[in-house]
């Protein structure tokens, strides 16, 4: 889906002299009720008309892969590391869930889920093994099915990140509603829907053409998928995150004009800052997927063909990133991670001491204090 490397060079017609139209005898001798065929002189490159010399020219051969190996090195890092990030914060977050049982942390956890599953499907999966690794010689059949989960994904986080901000919206907003509404229940139920929603949606795409082999112009169909995929993944959820955030920012400055104190929780920081690292990291590869379509086709030229590469990279990055966002807002996410990391090194300090040794108790941090945030 995703993939924009290098692959197999396309094969070209070979043209033998069986093809070639050639004179049936000497000149100036004609066979009987057959005309004579004259071959045409082939015409100079530096000769052709200014029709043919536009600013994107057709080129018969594949663009160069002019990134080389920085892609595979690029996603060779963010798995070794975005990975297993991931999986600290899900055990984080999974705790802080179970402790508070706030609909806030069920949602970043399921968030946190789709991202694992897009590391381990879209870059493991497609960009190291079956783009680096296997040259992209895989079966048509298995590449339509990654297509499908690699989709489905991509529609579970996306989805998951609306679900939080309209939660956050109406926590701010209506507050006596969310309060009466939200439970772990709903929460989960609500999740569940979301991941069934992405997992339907994802089915149409396994007839979704790769950027890389669209040779041809797009058809109807692969011209529908595409502007299906940039709807359901960019432009709809987007319009969903500007006009939520929007309001939950004025209703802030209300409160500040009414002398209250405008108070931004860190639920609704880390919500701003998720929301606003999705339109920032997908805009390029929402430009380059456009730009293919009605400008230049990724396989035509090397810059289109660099920019799909350059644009899937930072695509991903968002995969990684909110490890790092909620860390640096929320003071109990950090001492959570301390915890899990503490009670996973504590085993192997056990394990490597001396038999007779009698270990110190470890005293469990207290709770979360009633309406702690996250």
């Amino acid at each position: 889906m995703l993939t924009g490397s290098c692959g197999d060079p396309q094969k070209k017609p070979q043209v033998t002299q069986d093809s070639v139209p050639q004179s049936m005898g000497l000149e100036g001798r004609e066979t009987a009720g057959q005309p004579r065929v004259t071959l045409l002189p082939t015409p100079n490159v530096s000769g052709l008309s200014q029709e043919f010399e536009s600013h994107w020219p057709e080129i018969a051969e594949r663009s160069p892969c002019v990134a080389g190996v920085i892609p595979v090195i690029y996603y060779s890092v963010l798995l070794g590391l975005g990975l297993p990030v991931s999986l600290l914060t899900a055990v984080a977050l999974a705790r802080l869930a179970t402790r508070t049982r706030r609909p806030s942390y069920y949602y970043l956890l399921a968030l946190t889920a789709s991202d694992i599953i897009i590391q381990v499907v879209i870059v493991f999966a497609g960009f190291l093994l079956q783009g680096a690794v296997l040259a992209r010689q895989v079966p048509q059949a298995v590449v339509r099915m990654a297509n499908i989960l690699e989709f489905a994904a991509n529609h579970a986080s996306v989805w998951i990140a609306i679900l939080l901000t309209v939660d956050r919206y109406t926590a701010l907003c209506h507050p006596l509603h969310h309060r009466a509404a939200s439970s772990p229940g709903r929460t989960r139920w609500a999740i569940a829907a979301v991941l069934s929603a992405a997992l339907l949606t994802g089915i149409p795409f396994y007839w979704w053409l790769d950027m890389w082999r669209d040779t041809d112009s797009p058809s109807t169909l692969d011209e529908v998928l595409k502007w299906a995929h940039c709807l359901t993944v960019y432009f709809i959820p987007c319009g969903v995150f500007l006009v939520t955030n929007s309001a939950i920012i004025h209703r802030l400055r209300r409160r500040g004009r009414s002398g209250l104190q405008p108070r931004v929780g860190k639920s609704t920081a880390i919500l701003l800052g998720i929301t606003t690292l999705f339109t920032l990291l997908w805009a390029p590869r929402v430009f380059v997927m456009l730009y293919h379509m009605y400008v230049a086709p990724v396989h035509r030229d090397w810059r289109v063909h660099l920019a799909l590469d350059v644009a899937n990279m930072v695509a991903m990055l968002h995969t990684a990133a909110n490890f790092s966002l909620y860390c640096f807002v929320s003071k109990t996410f950090r001492a959570t991670v301390r915890q899990v990391i503490h009670d996973a090194y504590l085993p192997c300090t056990l394990a490597s001491q001396p038999e007779g040794m009698a270990a110190k108790p470890v005293m469990e941090p207290p709770g979360l204090p009633k309406g702690a945030e996250v």
